[in-house]
């Protein structure tokens, strides 16, 4: 059932860099749009004088960095009659087009969220009150009136939320547009006696199954072997409770990565993180795999623990089609090395459990 990644991995073509500029009206919403772009994997750069940005994209398309957004707005005062010439000496230096993403909303708008702010309008002439800020927008809208007319999106915020903003722009710019990387999906199988993962998002029990441990031809092997996994495949339960998993998956997944989210966590546990759990995290990987067409991973953090664990198999990893090399050596790194069980942490994004106790401590019992 675990198909094995390949040992290296195809270096995708060059592409022409990514140029995002964010711009539009004070309060419209322009710093939500770019700490989103931010969290897509833009490199942002905000309130940069538009004379430098074209050698900025220069400078980040030498560095490797394809995907960069510049937040362009009154902020830059004097800098602002420049825009266009600008955005045109960026698509020379990408040699292509621009993004260039203009945030709009109604004047009643932008004064409720300054007079809810409390923060003085950038181009305010005179005094405070409402008056003030909505001769600030006119000013605004005057100036920023021929950018707008070039825009290739306008986004209309005058009646979203914040996360209904930050939707907008995933949708436009994240993984279901082509122009950011899938959500990396983990099922990590664990031992509950060692704790459950402190980065899980979903955790899945299968302690009610029945364990091989109590079968004295399968208790010294571990879940991956094909006779453990098939005692535990045969069991009418675990069928039944695959197929339901898969199907809440199925729906959860694919909506936790139009929220933007870059990695979810599915734990998967039994009571020492050995058998039972070890099978059902890479059955229910397999069966999502193909359906989902979603990078996902398997890491079996407690395989290598206990009594009767054997060290070289102390993690094993699972593959999607997308998923790359070096994520496959970041989980391993973060499992820690292979031991005897008594003495190692093993870490998972940066969180570590507590080792297990010593053989003398364990008075017998399900393992």
């Amino acid at each position: 059932m675990n198909a094995a990644l390949p040992a290296d991995t195809q270096s995708l073509p060059a592409t022409r860099p990514t140029v995002v500029v964010i711009t539009g009206l004070s309060g419209a919403g322009k710093s939500t749009a770019l700490r989103t772009l931010e969290d897509l994997g833009f490199f942002c750069v905000d309130n940069l004088p538009t004379a430098l940005a074209p050698e900025v994209v220069r400078l980040c398309e030498r560095a490797d960095m394809r995907r960069v957004a510049l937040g362009m707005d009154v902020r830059v005062r004097e800098f602002l009659g420049e825009i266009g010439t600008v955005i045109e000496a960026i698509e020379t230096a990408v040699s292509g087009p621009v993004e260039l993403v203009f945030c709009d909303a109604s004047d009643e708008a932008l004064l409720r969220r300054f007079n809810e702010t409390r923060r003085p309008h950038p181009l305010n002439t005179a005094g405070d009150g409402a008056l003030a800020v909505l001769d600030g927008v006119r000013i605004e809208r005057e100036r920023l009136a021929p950018l707008r007319a070039r825009a290739t999106r306008v986004i209309d915020t005058t009646n979203l939320s914040v996360h209904e903003l930050r939707r907008d722009v995933i949708a436009q710019f994240g993984p279901a547009s082509g122009g950011a990387p899938r959500m990396v999906t983990r099922f990590v199988s664990f031992g509950f006696k060692y704790g459950p993962p402190v980065d899980a998002d979903v955790v899945l029990d299968v302690r009610f199954l029945e364990n091989p441990y109590f079968v004295r031809e399968l208790r010294d092997l571990p879940g991956t072997d094909s006779r453990v996994e098939r005692f535990v495949l045969d069991l009418p339960e675990t069928a039944e409770f695959i197929r339901k998993a898969a199907d809440l998956l199925r729906f959860t997944l694919p909506r936790c990565e139009r929220e933007g989210k870059s990695y979810l966590t599915v734990a998967v546990g039994c009571t020492g993180g050995r058998h039972r759990s070890v099978v059902v995290a890479a059955a229910l990987a397999h069966a999502l795999n193909a359906e989902l067409n979603m990078r996902i991973a398997v890491l079996h953090r407690d395989i290598g623990r206990g009594d009767h664990a054997r060290s070289e198999q102390a993690v094993v990893v699972t593959s999607g089609s997308a998923a790359t090399a070096e994520e496959v050596s970041t989980m391993r790194d973060a499992a820690g090395p292979a031991s005897d069980g008594q003495t190692a942490d093993h870490e998972l994004k940066g969180a570590t459990s507590a080792p297990p106790p010593s053989a003398r401590a364990i008075q017998g019992g399900e393992r």
